[in-house]
């Protein structure tokens, strides 16, 4: 799964990578958690540009009666993403990019959870492809919320989890933004473990064990003796 992530990139670098006429000067995030606001991508007409948005992590479904259920789909499997009734509409008309620049997972080890940090070698940020949805309350009320989705584990994650989220390919951002693409066969070949050559992982304190530590040291390494 993927339950943390990082995004410490710069406006213009956002917009550079992304593609994006205007991205808001954004406070550098360490330890962005479910709940929270996250930075994404969407592209609503195909006549639309890209845009960026900000949406809140864990999808609420148009259905649910109750927003609370977001918190329990932060993630959603590639695999079977397309038929979830959760998820299937979200992912036939509304997929998004959710950036980042790095994220954490926990491994088991003598009874104790360590975190790891995982990001690209080259310390560029990247996209995980993400599903988004509106929903509104009968007062009124509307939330705009997106999922994370996940598929197995390239060799980097494997030794310390068997899920990874999906990072895009750059080439593969159009297709996944792509409103009029709406064929499961043709999004699924995206939904691959990135390339483990491309990316790096160290051990890091428990600091990022708690969402309101949000600062540098969430990402510092520490030494494999203490891990």
């Amino acid at each position: 799964m993927c339950g943390r992530f990082t995004l410490t990139q710069t406006a213009a670098a956002l917009a550079q990578a992304f593609d994006l006429e205007a991205v808001p000067n954004l406070a550098a995030q360490y330890n962005i958690a479910p709940t929270q606001m996250v930075a994404t991508v969407v592209q609503k007409s195909e006549s639309d540009k890209r845009q960026f948005q900000q949406l809140r992590w864990g999808l609420i479904p148009s259905w649910a009666k109750d927003p609370g259920i977001g918190a329990k789909l932060i993630n959603a499997r590639a695999e079977t993403a397309a038929e979830k009734p959760s998820f299937r509409s979200a992912f036939k008309h509304r997929r998004c990019l959710v950036l980042a620049d790095g994220f954490y997972e926990w491994h088991q080890k003598q009874g104790k959870k360590q975190p790891f940090y995982f990001r690209f070698e080259n310390g560029q940020p990247f996209a995980f492809a993400g599903l988004w949805e509106k929903w509104q309350s009968p007062s009124g009320e509307e939330i705009t919320s997106c999922t994370i989705l996940t598929t197995a584990a390239n060799e980097v994650l494997q030794p310390i989890h068997d899920r990874m989220p999906v990072i895009l390919a750059q080439e593969d951002y159009n297709l996944w933004l792509d409103p009029q693409q709406q064929k499961p066969e043709v999004l699924q070949p995206l939904l691959r473990a990135y390339p483990a050559a491309a990316m790096t992982s160290y051990p890091v304190s428990t600091l990022v064990n708690k969402p309101q530590h949000n600062t540098p040291e969430c990402i510092l390494p520490i030494s494999d003796n203490n891990a």
